[in-house]
């Protein structure tokens, strides 16, 4: 694992999504003159999978008008086949899933590698090799399989007393008065890693694939469950 502190600058966040199998399989299903419609005049809303109440998701609005935008791009579309049966370039295929994989996202989690390293790699089973790594369904699946074993507030715990021996090892303070940002630092920890926990024991215990990405990320490195979006595609046409 890199030193703790290391990739404490602007990074793009990896993105954890809890999808909905049945809403996306029922998204797939449609004609897409069908599902921009109902993009367009809000009725999807009333489809759209129950978010879970500790995670975030993205925005109704701001999906219905990246789809919308999308349909604009490509043009050529035919009202009456779905996204798979499309003769369209598979980079504009990928592009709609992922935004209709997000729109059946029960809830996401996002972090920066350097917490991601403090969160993964102690549960993980082996030493994670680099930030890519967490790209690959493998870690999560790892992930999820050592966690199965522990509790949400265990799992918490457990990480705020790595993060302060990484501190301390460093020679940081622990000392709140010495160093004002450290409560708010535990608080974070605290939120974010009972977050991960949410979602990865939730996917796990009702058999929800997760939608692993990073922000900006082409669409073709994006897996969801264990196939990247490109396998999933051609396995849908």
């Amino acid at each position: 694992m890199p030193p703790f502190g290391q990739f404490e600058v602007a990074m793009v966040d990896v993105i954890i999504s809890l999808v909905d199998r049945e809403s996306l399989a029922d998204l797939l299903s449609m004609p897409l003159g069908e599902l921009i419609s109902g993009m367009e005049g809000m009725s999807m809303r009333g489809i759209r999978p129950s978010q879970v109440d500790s995670l975030h998701r993205q925005f109704d609005i701001d999906l219905e008008g990246e789809v919308l935008e999308w349909a604009d791009r490509v043009m050529e579309i035919d009202q009456s086949l779905t996204l798979a049966n499309q003769d369209l370039k598979l980079e504009d295929k990928l592009d709609l899933l992922l935004l209709l994989s997000h729109w059946s996202s029960k809830g996401e989690w996002r972090c920066w590698d350097a917490r991601l390293f403090l969160y993964v790699e102690p549960n993980s089973g082996a030493k994670v090799p680099g930030t890519g790594s967490f790209l690959k369904p493998g870690v999560w699946r790892n992930f999820s399989e050592t966690i199965a074993n522990t509790d949400r507030t265990s799992f918490v715990e457990s990480v705020v007393i790595d993060w302060m021996s990484r501190r301390e090892e460093l020679g940081e303070t622990m000392d709140p008065s010495m160093d004002p940002r450290i409560l708010p630092t535990m608080e974070s920890h605290q939120d974010s890693s009972g977050s991960l926990f949410d979602i990865i024991d939730k996917s796990r215990r009702e058999s929800l694939p997760l939608l692993i990405g990073r922000e900006y990320l082409d669409p073709f490195s994006w897996y969801l469950g264990d196939q990247n979006l490109s396998d999933f595609i051609e396995a849908s046409s």
